[in-house]
């Protein structure tokens, strides 16, 4: 029984040192499972041409401010600096940051900021689009709610990239290494 513990102890710790592993693998499910997700999403908020991204199309606005849109009756003019501004910005941030993660580029700041993201994503969807079906508890004996389950996980994975940045297998690592 002393051999079996010692095996597992060695397994452990060989785990447990390998700091290269966490970083990388989590930078890796966030590849697989989100940034198609976010990529998609950003799309959708695209106006024509070139730089649709400075012009968003009307459904950004719809997503975004949802409420708000629809008292100015759905009229992009009618609109603020402030709320396009937002929308570019949130736009911007769904097609930045998700490839920034996956490539190890300013790690620790762009999951931050996916992070504040998510936040924003979820409260306009529980109070701007009026999905408090899809918030969930937890708990409870379902584990699929949109919000709380799903985002939650997400943030976790997250907060692992915000504390243990990129790993070696990055962008980040390299522009340390070469510049110091």
């Amino acid at each position: 029984m002393t051999r079996y513990a010692e095996l597992y102890r060695s397994l452990a710790n060989r785990i447990e040192s390998a700091e290269w592993l966490l970083p990388t693998l989590a930078r890796l499910v966030f590849g697989g499972v989100l940034l198609v997700y976010y990529l998609n999403s950003g799309l959708t908020k695209l106006g024509d041409g070139l730089l649709g991204v400075l012009e968003p199309a009307a459904g950004a606005y719809a997503q975004i401010f949802p409420r708000t849109f629809e008292a100015v009756g759905y009229d992009i003019n009618a609109l603020g600096l402030f709320h396009r501004v937002i929308v570019v910005a949130g736009t911007m941030t769904e097609f930045l940051l998700p490839v920034f993660i996956v490539i190890g580029l300013l790690t620790r700041l762009s999951a931050l900021g996916i992070i504040g993201f998510i936040t924003l994503q979820s409260l306009t969807d529980v109070y701007g689009h009026g999905q408090e079906a899809s918030l969930g508890a937890w708990f409870d004996r379902f584990p699929d709610a949109l919000i709380l389950d799903q985002r939650a996980l997400w943030i976790f994975l997250l907060l692992l990239l915000v504390i243990k940045g990129a790993g070696p297998l990055s962008l980040d690592h390299a522009i340390r290494k070469r510049f110091g």
